[in-house]
């Protein structure tokens, strides 16, 4: 049955396409006429080991002047990566001593970035990953041997594979949110058809995902992740060594008042957040699903606007379009439904192999110091029971 309340969705409204998912295209490797900003992201890494990132920054009158009038929105995203980064290398340069302030120099120009972009001045997942990879070779696809950052705190082999292994699930995710929607689209216009292809390409693109995120241990150890990369990426909310957060010198819409702000996780992908829109998965509240509301706010906010469109779409009885579709059809059309639980097993899977890697990456690592904590996530939240939750709430979606 159609729903007089549908509006057909197309992913190129919201900046995502089906070749990259949420990826932009290649993004911008260097800022025009800021040779200074170019120079200190290329030199981080050496400035990072050699414990002088605060005492180059601290001499610096500038690091950013004034925002230019001829930037694109790839310039920002550009400078956001790096003002990011430096951000986080200032603030745990040493991880264990933290400091509470951020210059004007830095923390000016960062704010007003990052208010250009719709997202709050931290290190967030569309920095950290989505903005933040270039080809080796621009004729060939994105793949992770032909990935690699444009920007990295201390470098290495382990640091780098962390984040493009991300980069190539986030380009995997496109062919899936293109299938979702033709599968949501072909259940609000009642064509049975159209939501088994639409979900057969979603589970092909579930499973290279799935496959993608496997690949994980191979180049990345889960000791060498704890202790040398995961330090930078802490924000400074819901912090043991920076308790009241962080103060930007400068900033006058902060009034002088440290802030609050989350630190990078992929739960700020859009990416499953979308899946459990689309294919209807409902979580009972918990701690994690007021932490994963939070996580949109630093989403770009296109994808934000995507994620909640998914959540509008329903059905003239108010249930998520899709599930609500192939549950009516499920004796007369079971190749549909059994298309739908393929998908939602995929989910699961994929949910499965994360808990995984959160128990070995961070629940079994030794804490040394405080600022590190084993027992919550790097947005400083609790995550292992609530995972598992959401996991058994995934399964359950194909139980009733």
């Amino acid at each position: 049955m159609k729903s007089t309340a549908f509006v057909p969705l197309s992913i190129s409204d919201y900046e995502i396409s089906a070749e990259q998912g949420f990826l932009p295209q290649d993004p911008c490797a260097n800022l025009p006429d800021c040779p200074s900003l170019n120079q200190f992201g290329y030199e981080l890494p050496k400035l990072l080991s050699a414990h002088t990132v605060r005492r180059f920054i601290d001499e610096q009158h500038h690091l950013l002047p004034s925002l230019p009038p001829s930037w694109r929105t790839e310039d920002f995203r550009a400078a956001m990566r790096i003002l990011s980064f430096a951000g986080h290398a200032y603030v745990w340069e040493v991880p264990d001593q933290p400091v509470a302030k951020l210059p004007r120099q830095l923390a000016k120009p960062w704010y007003e970035v990052a208010q250009h972009l719709g997202r709050p001045p931290v290190l967030s997942y569309a920095s950290y990953a989505l903005d933040n990879w270039r080809r080796l070779d621009r004729t060939q696809p994105i793949q992770l041997d032909n990935i690699v950052l444009l920007q990295n705190f201390l470098g290495g082999l382990d640091e780098e594979w962390f984040v493009v292994v991300h980069i190539q699930i986030e380009r995997e995710a496109g062919p899936g949110l293109a299938g979702l929607l033709r599968a949501m689209n072909g259940a609000a216009t009642d064509q049975e058809n159209e939501v088994w292809l639409g979900l057969t390409s979603l589970a092909s693109a579930q499973t290279a995902m799935r496959d993608t995120l496997l690949r994980m241990k191979e180049r990345c150890d889960p000791y060498v992740y704890y202790n040398r990369v995961r330090p930078y990426i802490h924000g400074w909310k819901n912090s043991p060594t920076l308790p009241n957060g962080l103060t930007y010198d400068g900033v006058d819409a902060y009034a002088g008042r440290p802030q609050q702000f989350r630190g990078e996780t992929g739960a700020q992908s859009t990416i499953v957040p979308c899946l459990d829109a689309g294919l209807g998965i409902a979580h009972a509240p918990d701690p994690l699903t007021v932490y994963l509301l939070e996580m949109r706010d630093y989403m770009p906010p296109r994808h934000r606007a995507f994620l909640q469109a998914l959540e509008k779409t329903t059905d003239h009885l108010g249930r998520p379009i899709l599930s609500g579709y192939v549950r009516d059809r499920k004796s007369r059309n079971p190749d549909v439904w059994t298309a739908y639980c393929g998908c939602v097993d995929l989910l699961a899977q994929f949910r499965q192999i994360h808990i995984g890697y959160a128990d070995s990456y961070i629940f079994r690592q030794h804490q040394a110091h405080e600022s590190n904590p084993t027992a919550v996530g790097t947005g400083a939240t609790p995550f292992m029971p609530y995972l598992q939750k959401h996991l058994d709430e995934t399964k359950q979606a194909i139980v009733q």
